[in-house]
């Protein structure tokens, strides 16, 4: 692959004649630029630079209410490498298959059209911007619309894979930066996002503070009622000695993000707060279409902001349009209407075209979103397939979306569905653990609520194994020969051997027992493990058998015994299988598994006279389940 010359490279000559003596470097340059196909060359780029010239400039976006759109938004990818709580359900997502989403050269030809109309700044958003592949390329040539009349290349990003690429896109035209980071605690980190990286954050933060090429360092933080509130003055204090703005966005609501007013906090409480704690906080002048109200603590060198999109909206200086990755324009970010551009393009329509329908998009652009308790937030995308905040994840069948602008319709095809819980990591993700559903936001042990749930049918079957020394195999497979076998090991074994054999008889039918024990102990489920709900089981069956084994598999691959590994006792062990039903709104899973758990430990007690120190409980795992939301699963496990 042939990489694009930075455009720290094409601008800065001066770099190379360090090395270069200066005679040596005039007279080749002058050499270059005499060849026949530099002249050439030259010729076409006049012919061109005469025709923009000829060519009459696209009038400036304004919709209805005289609001001039210079600053563009695009989405490049719906992917991310985080789960952030406000920007995406739950239960996932549906996503484009990736022919649908825009190429480099359509984003290239957008951006050029926004360009020649007006627009001076372009941020580039996702899902995560990052996880695309060829971020710098495209970066790089974004660059190259500067010579139309781009002033600024931005990027919002949640900095988990941006900190290896932060130099070279800030060395290939990035200028801005907003980084999306909602609380300082590490915890709180991984229960906000469903992932880990705190700290990958927190580096690239000071990494981008470092960077001469970067213009402006923002950090977002969208803040919830009693989950990541009582951080505020914690995150204005990090402007005392960061050059960096902070700027508390207030949670928005999206399809799936669950959102309701009480989960909102007011700017307007949050400056209350930041101002009965520093004396001195002056507000400073902000630009015509500048979202936040920005404040400083006087001596701090950041500043901090606020973005009060549902309490005090900014409608009237909006002048921000969104390309969403698959290609749809969005005028307003809580507008549900979308036009294709992307089927335009594929379709054949000329630049003109492609103007005629932006504009008509944007006359239909409203003078302000609804208020809070308007909004439409069942038919409007999640968050993560708009671009602004924070995915990935197991596919189902494509199915159709039909979208509308005014009276056109649409309809689009091949989307995929992916689970929260099975996700399609990308490198980036590849050490990120999955969300902690029994935490609430504070970090405390909670239940999960289930009671909007519905009932339904639900099975789940686990399998577990006990690895047993021949001496405890021959005692459960030859029960009922107990007196025959004494007579025979007086004879060959010394009065301890018999002893404990004997008392190990003496508890009765190991396997009998064990299953007993493990069916009372699946009932009772819920007084054993202090957050699983108390589950009306319809029916719970316990199964063991005693195994040999010809190829005498190994328990625990990584720690073994090590008197066991010289010897062929691996090849006999006790086979667990628990299924529990019921009809309720949580799995059984719990259940099977203590079912089979508690056989086990009860195989164990019965036979540790004889094989206390030698045997190992191992491969406890649920291979079946059926009923509920996550859906059905199936593994083999011999």
């Amino acid at each position: 692959m042939i990489r694009r010359t930075s455009y720290a490279t094409r601008c800065q000559i001066p770099a190379i004649s360090r090395r270069i003596p200066t005679r040596i470097l005039s007279r080749s340059l002058q050499v270059a630029t005499n060849t026949p196909s530099s002249i050439s060359q030259r010729k076409a780029q006049s012919r061109i630079a005469e025709i923009d010239r000829l060519r009459p400039a696209p009038q400036p976006l304004v919709d209805n209410f005289n609001r001039r759109h210079d600053y563009l938004r695009i989405s490049l990818t719906e992917r991310c490498n985080l789960r952030c709580v406000y920007c995406m359900p739950s239960e996932g997502v549906e996503l484009n298959p990736n022919e649908s989403i825009l190429t480099d050269e359509e984003i290239i030809r957008v951006s050029n059209l926004f360009v020649r109309s007006g627009v001076t700044k372009i941020r580039l958003t996702g899902g995560e911007p990052t996880v695309r592949k060829g971020i710098v390329d495209l970066v790089s040539r974004l660059c190259e619309l500067k010579s139309r009349g781009l002033q600024s290349i931005a990027m919002t990003s949640n900095g988990i894979a941006l900190y290896r690429k932060l130099p070279e896109l800030v060395e290939n035209g990035l200028t801005h930066l907003n980084l999306s980071l909602d609380t300082l605690d590490p915890f709180k980190f991984e229960l906000m996002t469903r992932r880990q990286g705190h700290e990958t954050v927190m580096r690239t933060l000071d990494l981008a503070i470092r960077l001469p090429g970067i213009q402006s360092v923002k950090l977002n933080a969208v803040i919830m009622k009693n989950v990541n509130d009582n951080e505020i003055l914690d995150f204005v204090e990090l402007t005392r000695k960061k050059p960096i703005s902070v700027r508390f966005i207030e949670f928005m609501p999206f399809s799936g993000n669950k959102w309701n007013k009480d989960k909102l906090v007011k700017s307007s409480e949050l400056l209350e707060l930041i101002t009965g704690a520093h004396a001195q906080v002056k507000k400073l002048s902000d630009e015509v279409n500048d979202t936040a109200r920005t404040f400083q603590v006087c001596g701090h060198r950041g500043t901090f902001g606020f973005i009060s999109s549902m309490s005090d909206h900014f409608c009237g200086s909006c002048n921000r349009l969104r390309i969403t990755a698959d290609g749809q324009i969005k005028v307003c970010l809580f507008d549900n209407r979308e036009v294709s551009l992307r089927d335009l393009m594929r379709n054949g329509a000329s630049d003109g075209e492609l103007l005629q329908v932006i504009r008509a998009a944007l006359g239909e652009k409203k003078e302000k979103h609804a208020g809070m308790e308007d909004i439409d937030v069942l038919n409007n995308r999640p968050m993560i397939l708009i671009g602004g905040v924070q995915n990935w994840l197991r596919r189902r069948e494509p199915r159709a979306r039909v979208t509308s602008l005014g009276a056109g319709i649409r309809r689009q095809q091949e989307r995929r569905f992916i689970s929260s819980k099975i996700a399609q990591r990308s490198k980036e993700d590849e050490n990120l653990v999955t969300r902690l559903t029994h935490v609430d936001g504070h970090g405390r042990p909670a239940m999960v609520d289930v009671s909007h749930k519905q009932s339904s049918r639900r099975t789940a079957t686990a399998h577990g194994r006990i690895y047993i020394p021949k001496v405890a195999y021959d005692l459960i497979m030859t029960p009922s020969k107990a007196q025959e076998d004494d007579l025979l090991e007086s004879r060959s074994e010394n009065d301890e051997s018999r002893l404990r054999k004997s008392k190990a008889r003496s508890k009765g039918d190991v396997l009998t027992v064990a299953q007993l024990a493990g069916i009372i102990a699946s009932k009772r489920t819920a007084d054993l493990i202090p957050l699983c709900h108390s589950v009306p089981l319809s029916h719970i069956s316990v199964s063991l058998s005693a195994e040999k084994h010809a190829d005498s598999p190994t328990p625990l691959e990584n720690n073994q015994v090590a008197s066991f590994e010289e010897s062929d006792n691996w090849g006999y062990s006790i086979r667990c299988c628990a299924t529990a039903t019921c009809d309720g709104k949580t799995g059984v899973e719990m259940e099977a598994l203590t079912a089979v758990s508690v056989s086990l430990l009860t195989v164990w007690d019965m036979l540790k006279a004889v094989a206390g120190k030698e045997m190992i409980i191992g491969n406890i795992c649920v291979t079946k389940k059926t009923g509920g939301k996550s859906g059905d699963f199936e593994r083999d496990v011999k």
